[in-house]
């Protein structure tokens, strides 16, 4: 081989190598960033419609996952908000939904809705729309028109969705059946169910009086798509259902 032709081979080579280095600055294998690393593209950013509560506490449960990031906050009350505002400070906080889905719509992925339940639909729907991923807390609607309508939605819109099914979605409902279909217990032919609900007042006679309203909370957005009613602050924050 002559040399000219080894000096073509030898800088070929040299070229090869180095932007094969040069690569590596932008392509970094995982296990060299740390075990356990997820990239930011690898995460679910999730927004919160309605973020005390109930929706305080399925945050919680959400952000327990090293692949999720809580990124927005919608609440109409100031109060009941605030220890989730304080958990997730990071997160950009609205007081209006609608507000906090337009801004928000190229920064999130899925939507976690734990409102009153009248406003469960309107908020899911407005979520799916923008091709958000949802998990609404039940009762997932207040009537079967919204409940179709929301099924039609998923279907057009290509989302995952997911009513809020605690008890029955549980590791302790997955083991019962795997038990009864080994056939562990043989064949059962009575089943019995309890529940210790209602947990909180019902049959309520409906409040009266006139109170202001705190500046905390925005009773308009409240109320949603229901008929306007004076406040009373016998409906928050846990009676309303009641």
């Amino acid at each position: 081989m002559s040399s000219n032709t080894e000096k073509k081979l030898s800088r070929k080579k040299f070229i090869k190598n180095v932007s094969l280095a040069g690569a590596g600055f932008f392509i970094v294998p995982r296990h060299v960033l740390g075990r356990g690393f997820i990239a930011p593209s690898d995460k679910l950013n999730i927004a919160a419609i309605g973020a005390g509560g109930k929706g305080g506490s399925d945050l919680s449960e959400f952000s327990k996952s090293p692949k999720v990031n809580i990124v927005a906050l919608a609440d109409v009350d100031d109060r009941q908000s605030k220890k989730s505002r304080e958990r997730f400070s990071k997160a950009n906080y609205y007081k209006d939904f609608r507000e906090m889905l337009e801004k928000e719509k190229n920064n999130i992925d899925a939507c976690s809705i734990s409102t009153p339940d009248h406003t469960h639909a309107v908020a899911t729907i407005a979520a799916m729309q923008l091709g958000k991923h949802v998990y609404t807390q039940k009762p997932l609607t207040h009537d079967i028109y919204e409940a179709r309508i929301l099924t039609e939605s998923a279907k057009k819109y290509k989302v995952v969705t997911q009513m809020g099914n605690q008890g029955g979605s549980g590791d302790g409902v997955r083991s019962a059946k795997e038990i009864y279909d080994a056939g562990l217990i043989g064949d059962v032919h009575t089943a019995y169910a309890w529940t210790n609900r209602p947990v909180w007042p019902q049959g309520v006679p409906t409040p009266t009086g006139k109170f202001d309203v705190p500046s905390e909370l925005n009773w308009d957005l409240w109320l949603g798509t229901a008929k306007f009613i004076d406040y009373n602050p016998e409906y928050l924050p846990f009676n309303w259902r009641g």
